[in-house]
């Protein structure tokens, strides 16, 4: 009840200065250890069956809060207390950048979709490294989304990748290399096979030299949902070369294409939430397609409801995130998703998650 008012409240607010507001509330809890331990009940409670072990890391049930809520890493110990399985944060820039001009930020609470051209608005790496290195180990995974700066021509993009995962190397649980945002210019050009190649191996080769003797962490391409079905394809072959260049996909970013019956075409950029539900599905089957489980894919765009959360499993996806979703269901899509998920899983006669992933392509 709480909860549905404040953000009944906050939704009269502008967008920007009602997250804002949201980021304030949250840095406070994450200071008051009391508090958080009412967020979410603990997590021994869910069922067995929602477990899994993914790249040496473990996730209570398959349902991440994705990049773009916490870009500069300042509410992580609230939002892991908040139910969530795991919590990336980002887009990061090496360089505090201000991002592009407002308004940038657009609500549509009868489609439960958000329009964004942000533009990877950063307090730059070492601000979050800072916190970070405050923090110390927390209860559940933390991926870290980087970014490059806005005025590093492409051409020198992998020096901006190098300096963040040099940076933020000790705090993360896994990177994901974002270069398919549609809000900073050109950044999609990095998607092709002859961006990507040589922007991977650098990073795989750093992020063996930075782990020395412990495990390497993971890296993960998130890809835009405005691919076609054969770009998708030539970058998920990337997993299946004898020295793959990266250790999974998230898949999808926001698109730039609009639904057809779409009723506010004034307003450019990323568009998230349930009108993307269906786009990113068809892109998550055909990367699960050519990758075939050789490593695992997240599914994130339109999730809100244990049934998306399944339909993305059957489709390919071992975890999920959700971000407009959660800003528009909050609390309770997370209960729904964690108390009806194992019930289809039963129903359909599988033990866990990892017996389900991509069973109904």
């Amino acid at each position: 009840m709480i909860e549905n008012q404040l953000r009944q409240w906050l939704f009269r607010l502008a967008p920007e200065r009602a997250h804002e507001l949201a980021m304030h509330a949250l840095e406070a809890l994450g200071r008051m250890p009391r508090t958080r331990a009412w967020l979410w009940p603990d997590s021994a409670q869910l069922d067995p069956m929602l477990r899994q072990s993914l790249w040496g890391l473990d996730f209570a049930h398959p349902l991440g809060l994705a990049a773009g809520f916490d870009k500069d890493a300042r509410a992580l110990p609230a939002l892991a207390a908040m139910g969530f399985a795991f919590v990336e944060i980002g887009t990061v820039t090496p360089l505090p950048q201000p991002g592009n001009p407002s308004p940038r930020l657009f609500r549509y609470p009868a489609e439960e979709a958000i329009i964004n051209r942000l533009g990877f608005p950063s307090e730059g790496m070492l601000r979050v490294r800072e916190r970070l290195a405050g923090y110390g180990r927390l209860a559940i995974p933390v991926g870290i989304n980087l970014g490059k700066n806005k005025q590093t021509p492409l051409e020198r993009a992998v020096e901006d990748y190098v300096q963040l995962l040099r940076a933020l190397h000790p705090f993360a649980d896994y990177w994901v290399v974002n270069v398919s945002s549609p809000n900073t210019p050109g950044l999609r050009q990095l998607q092709s096979l002859a961006a990507l190649r040589p922007l991977l191996a650098r990073l795989r080769e750093l992020r063996i030299e930075l782990a020395g003797e412990a495990t390497v962490r993971p890296l993960l391409l998130k890809i835009a949902p405005d691919l076609a079905s054969e770009e998708i394809q030539e970058i998920g072959s990337l997993a299946g070369e004898a020295q793959p260049l990266l250790e999974g996909f998230i898949a999808t970013n926001t698109t730039i294409s609009r639904p057809h019956d779409w009723p506010h075409a004034a307003e450019a950029g990323g568009l998230s939430g349930r009108p993307l539900r269906q786009q990113a599905l068809a892109v998550l089957r055909t990367l699960h397609g050519t990758v075939r489980g050789r490593v695992p894919i997240i599914g994130v765009g339109g999730v809100t409801s244990a049934a998306d959360a399944y339909e993305r499993i059957l489709a390919g996806a071992s975890l999920l995130q959700s971000y407009t979703g959660w800003l528009y269901r909050g609390a309770p899509m997370l209960q729904e998703l964690t108390s009806t998920l194992p019930e289809l899983l039963r129903r359909d006669g599988f033990a866990n998650i990892a017996e389900a992933v991509g069973q109904g392509n």
